[in-house]
């Protein structure tokens, strides 16, 4: 057994074979460095003298000045210490100025013009003029505002109304009804609907009649309940309901002192009558030709049956008025003009009167809708006969109206061969 006690022992369990044991020496002559030296020798770069001088290359063997690495910034070379704050203070003012004009800037933009419709919006006078009732009609696919003109006096002096010609009759009738209808897809259409239109009454205890007797609330009866109800926008709307099938969406009604003020908050409309019209009763006389109309012509205009046709050609004037004022009251030169937008908006809001559910938004909508092309036409009439009790009146084309009529419901175009001219 070999004897662990000998260092200098040669047998495979001396000392000197044992793994990680450096020996001196081996394999080298006197001064070869061993296996040991060699890991802890300094390498020759770490040998130089200490005290070496060092010296500057040649001013030709320098690099260019552009191509020297920059020392990077620290946190005090961005700061100027001045020993009274001047520089600090004059940043913190400049911050709080830019805060203050971008504060400025966000209620220009955002809550001045979110306060002005909110404002707007509260002017709206409101009236109860769709309602439920048994056998309404389901909502259509498309988009369908009633759009009434009333001749009420309310709101107009003794002097205005010798201006306008508009007498002063008491209560309110309609000679105007329109529809704006707005299929899923395509231009919209302005519908007119004859004030004449013979259709089945909402208002109790009245037969069958024209559709503006209705709106007149001079016509009264009484209900199941005992209830007095008296024409007005409800059975008016209730009505044409009836006697169509479709459901209205909303409504809106204009009365004839804002009917002025709205043409002139828009710089008045251009109109191209066919013929010279001259009518003391409408407070009108004006030339054959296009030209520019202020409220009082215009209005003039768009009540005056002193043409051969009388109310039909009235029809078409009332189209023809209408379209000429939503174009020019959504063109850009009204829309985008403060001069021209605020009093617009004033004028309407003052005037319009709409239903409950309706808000500035939904004139707003009508408008940008009409923007590009607007076909007009009217419902189709099928004969013009004279009733009891009730006069001259106006039916329906039963075939072309529910052409008409069934478009509406599902929302699609109406055709061609149910447009009336």
């Amino acid at each position: 057994m070999a004897d662990r006690r000998d260092p200098g022992g040669d047998g495979p369990t001396g000392e000197h074979d044992r793994g990680g044991v450096f020996r001196r020496g081996s394999g080298g002559g006197p001064g070869t460095p061993d296996e040991f030296e060699k890991l802890y020798r300094p390498r020759e770069s770490e040998q130089r003298v200490v005290g070496e001088t060092r010296r500057m290359p040649p001013a030709d063997e320098l690099p260019p000045a552009g191509r020297q690495r920059r020392r990077r910034p620290t946190h005090s070379d961005a700061r100027e210490y001045d020993g009274r704050g001047i520089k600090r203070r004059a940043r913190e003012r400049r911050k709080r100025r830019f805060t203050t004009v971008l504060v400025m800037i966000l209620v220009v933009v955002l809550i001045v013009p979110l306060g002005f419709y909110l404002w707007a919006d509260s002017r709206l006078d409101r009236v109860e003029a769709l309602q439920d009732y048994d056998g309404r009609p389901d909502e259509s696919r498309g988009d369908l505002y009633m759009i009434v003109g009333s001749d009420s006096r309310d709101g107009m002096d003794d002097d205005q109304m010798e201006e306008l010609a508009t007498g002063d009759a008491d209560g309110q009738r309609t000679d105007t009804i329109m529809l704006l209808y707005t299929p899923r897809d395509g231009d919209p259409t302005i519908v007119s609907v004859p004030r004449d239109s013979y259709v089945p009454m909402a208002v109790p205890g009245y037969a069958d009649n024209k559709i503006n007797t209705a709106y007149a609330d001079s016509v009264c009866g009484t209900d199941e309940e005992g209830e007095e109800v008296c024409g007005g926008p409800a059975p008016l709307v209730e009505s044409f309901e009836r006697a169509s099938g479709v459901a209205v969406d909303h409504y809106v009604e204009i009365g004839m002192g804002g009917f002025v003020d709205l043409v002139d908050a828009v710089g008045g409309v251009e109109l191209c009558p066919e013929e010279p019209i001259a009518d003391p009763k409408a407070g009108l006389d004006i030339e054959a030709g296009c030209q520019e109309m202020d409220g009082g012509t215009a209005l003039g205009y768009v009540r005056t049956r002193a043409t051969p046709r009388a109310d039909l050609d009235r029809i078409q004037r009332q189209r023809e008025f209408f379209s000429a004022l939503i174009q020019e009251a959504s063109a850009p030169s009204t829309m985008f003009n403060p001069f021209r937008a605020g009093p617009l908006v004033i004028a309407g809001t003052d005037t319009f009167t709409v239903d409950e559910g309706d808000k500035l938004r939904h004139l707003a909508s009508m408008l940008l809708a009409m923007r590009g092309g607007i076909e007009t036409t009217a419902i189709p009439v099928g004969d013009t006969p004279t009733m009891p009790d009730v006069g001259a009146v106006v039916t329906w084309d039963e075939t072309r109206s529910e052409m008409m009529f069934e478009a509406m419901r599902e929302g699609e175009p109406i055709p061609e061969e149910a447009m009336e001219d």
